[in-house]
């Protein structure tokens, strides 16, 4: 597809005001549109780079767990599945908590709501460091999901609101990256503190980042401007009447749960099908988090000019990557190739899965991080249900990648949908029109303030 065919299929940012809202201004120069849509090169704020870090110590949090489970269920007298729960209550309390979250802090302070979110998460790694019975460490996985969901949605709309439209997918890249640190450094951190110095000490480890990482918002995310009107729940919720916005979760929901479909069973592929040791498996992993922080890089610097064809290219790269999986798994040297080939494609498209979703829902920009939040969850969360379902049904470890691959597919055809929809949509293909209409009531409040939501 044609560069120039992308570019008019997103908001064309000769037509959108520093908000991204649309302007009713007189139309530009034909010529202005092609130049306006290349990416922005200015440097990147640098509180952008503290939500990264912040990002860091919520997914170090949120995937160490895998590593941890054995000790934490002997020394809370349980078994391993129940344990397993542990991470389950974490995807669960995202999902739900991302939304609920994005509604209740509408129309609260972003800085603030960010200072109470990354502290209450942090009070939940002290309560579970501490926690002298499996209930209460339960809990307290559910209050950390609960403000790491609040703070990817709050986080998202604000380093969205400090760049210009065309450097949302490097914004987006930023944030991303600091989970793709956490796969390559914090989450295998996690597992060899919990091997040497006992699981409750991963646990104060993430404690002390969220705390840097409060310090790092307090001194570097600036008072953003309110809006000169406040948000209305109603419009904000207008978002979900537009089909562009339920095809872009579509697609978020199902190119994550495909990737994590096979990768929440990686270890047992690589040791019971593959022939590695156990001991090998935290580097494959630690190379699929390597790939993951390739492949974040990459897509956020494409993703501004290139959007559907990063998306298409990258989730049928994941698609042809899982096929290869489940044909080749035996066999070690290939396993680990595509283990970070896998990582690469999966966090290639991610950039352009958040901005997508900014894109088309940008009269809500919490509800729209939020929402991709909650999506992304969504994925990670049922992917490993259907591995689970395909492994109980005798079919083998290889079978999670066919069935990744499969979702994978209804991943691409929900972005082709989008795609096609969006030829015929006129000005602003490509975007809700819900949102576009809620852009051009609230256009002259919005001069004076960049993005509604985000005082």
């Amino acid at each position: 597809m044609s560069d120039s065919a992308e570019q008019h299929r997103e908001p064309d940012p000769a037509s959108l005001d520093p908000a991204g809202a649309a302007s009713d201004a007189a139309p530009r120069p034909a010529a202005a549109p092609e130049k306006a849509a290349r990416p922005s090169r200015e440097p990147m704020p640098l509180a952008v780079y503290v939500l990264g870090l912040a990002v860091f110590a919520l997914g170090t949090s949120e995937f160490m767990l895998s590593g941890l489970l054995p000790p934490i269920a002997r020394d809370m007298d349980v078994t391993i599945p129940q344990a397993g729960l542990l991470i389950s209550a974490f995807a669960v309390g995202m999902v739900v908590g991302a939304p609920l979250l994005a509604v209740a802090t509408l129309r609260l302070p972003r800085r603030l709501t960010l200072v109470a979110l990354i502290t209450v998460f942090g009070l939940g790694q002290v309560a579970g460091a501490l926690a002298p019975s499996y209930a209460v460490l339960f809990a307290s996985r559910v209050v950390s999901a609960l403000a790491c969901a609040g703070f990817w949605a709050v986080g998202a709309a604000v380093a969205i609101a400090m760049v210009p439209v065309t450097s949302r997918a490097r914004a987006m890249a930023v944030m991303i990256g600091g989970l793709s640190v956490a796969n390559v450094l914090g989450v295998p951190m996690g597992a060899f503190l919990g091997d040497q110095l006992g699981w409750r000490s991963a646990f104060w480890a993430v404690a002390a980042a969220s705390a840097v990482a409060l310090v790092g918002v307090v001194a570097r995310v600036p008072h953003l401007p309110r809006p000169a009107e406040k948000p209305v729940l109603r419009e904000e919720l207008a978002i979900y009447a537009d089909r562009q916005v339920w095809l872009a979760i579509i697609a978020t929901a199902f190119a994550a749960g495909g990737v994590f479909c096979a990768f929440s069973y990686m270890a047992p592929l690589l040791t019971d099908v593959a022939g590695l040791a156990e001991s090998s498996v935290p580097w494959v992993l630690a190379l699929f988090g390597a790939g993951a922080l390739v492949g974040t890089a990459i897509g956020g610097r494409v993703a501004d000019a290139h959007l559907f064809g990063v998306l298409l290219s990258g989730m049928a790269a994941s698609a042809v990557f899982l096929t290869a999986l489940a044909l080749l798994a035996s066999t070690a040297a290939f396993a680990v190739t595509l283990s970070f080939l896998l990582g690469l494609s999966a966090f290639y498209t991610a950039p352009a899965l958040n901005a997508r979703m900014f894109n088309v829902a940008g009269a809500a920009p919490t509800l729209a991080g939020a929402t991709t939040t909650a999506a992304f969850n969504l994925g990670n969360t049922g992917g490993p249900w259907l591995g689970g379902t395909v492994i109980d049904a005798g079919l083998g470890y290889p079978s999670t990648a066919w069935a990744g691959a499969a979702m994978l597919l209804v991943g691409i055809a929900s972005v082709a949908l989008a795609l096609r929809l969006g030829k015929g949509g006129g000005r602003g293909r490509g975007r809700s029109r819900v949102a576009a209409r809620s852009r051009r009531r609230s256009a002259p409040d919005q001069q004076a303030a960049p993005v509604p939501g985000t005082a």
